[in-house]
């Protein structure tokens, strides 16, 4: 068996005015959730991201429109994930980014992960979602929004 990486990114995608993208991931139900997946072999954390956004939403982006937080969490691996990692593997880091979008980016859905993808402004987005890294990277998405406003 091969198992899964215990690191991974994850990217909120959002609009100019903070408008947050989020998937509902198919497995398990109701869990709502920004862009996340978790890095190959030899991969670095910017291209999972990249290949994450592309994969999950159908949105292909340049690597000089992701925005690297340079920050990353440190969590317990949920029990109804743990059998993906090696056994003696717990927690997991992830690499936090972001990526503005323009206002009625379409969505395209990976329908094995996730079922449905909404638009909501950041407090209702952050209050939405099922992980903690996701509710704070949300809420702190304006600290980490380029002046530039770059596409």
């Amino acid at each position: 068996m091969t198992y899964k990486l215990p690191v991974s990114v994850l990217i909120v995608v959002h609009t100019a005015t903070f408008d947050i993208l989020l998937l509902q991931r198919v497995s398990p139900p109701g869990f709502w959730q920004s862009v996340t997946g978790s890095l190959e072999p030899g991969e670095s954390p910017a291209e999972a991201a990249l290949r994450e956004v592309l994969e999950e939403t159908g949105i292909g982006v340049r690597a000089d429109c992701l925005v690297d937080w340079r920050h990353s969490n440190r969590f317990a691996i949920r029990d109804e994930w743990r059998h993906r990692y090696a056994p003696d593997v717990s927690h997991n880091i992830e690499h936090v980014f972001s990526l503005c979008v323009p206002d009625g980016q379409l969505v395209t859905l990976a329908p094995d992960e996730h079922d449905a993808a909404l638009w909501l402004p950041r407090e209702a987005a952050a209050a939405k979602v099922f992980s903690w890294t996701n509710r704070d990277a949300i809420l702190q998405l304006p600290e980490h929004y380029p002046a530039s406003g770059r596409h």
